[in-house]
């Protein structure tokens, strides 16, 4: 009965030391899911800070081409008054330069009469 009692106590010793071992690996194990867990959950919040981050963004990439898109559009009709402000400049630039023809014409018609006109009183002075 002694041998045996002493070989229960040794497997009762053998077992507790399993037990604690294995109590050991399972406290390990929660340390190793609570740090998971920490670490998933900072993943989730770093995540959603990403998101939101790229939500913040697109909203001022899109505000942002929506401001391209009236500047353009400001551009384009602007474009088209520079178009047709340079279309009468240019047609001004030609009625002035006709305009400066016919004043070249008029000046030597002018000068050609004011000969005649002197020659005439020159010969009536004359006779």
């Amino acid at each position: 009965l002694q041998k045996e009692l002493l070989k229960y106590k040794q497997e009762a010793r053998n077992l507790q030391g399993i037990k604690d071992a294995l109590q050991q690996r399972l406290i390990q194990q929660d340390a190793s899911v609570l740090q998971l867990k920490q670490e998933l959950l900072r993943a989730n919040m770093d995540k959603e800070e990403l998101h939101n981050q790229n939500v913040d963004l697109q909203r001022k990439v899109e505000e942002r081409n929506r401001l391209l898109a009236e500047y353009k559009k400001e551009l384009g009709l602007k474009d088209r008054h520079l178009q047709q402000h340079q279309t009468k400049l240019d047609e001004m630039l030609r009625q002035l330069s006709e305009a400066s023809y016919q004043q070249v014409d008029l000046e030597r018609e002018l000068e050609h009469k004011e000969a005649l006109l002197a020659h005439c009183m020159k010969r009536e002075a004359e006779e």
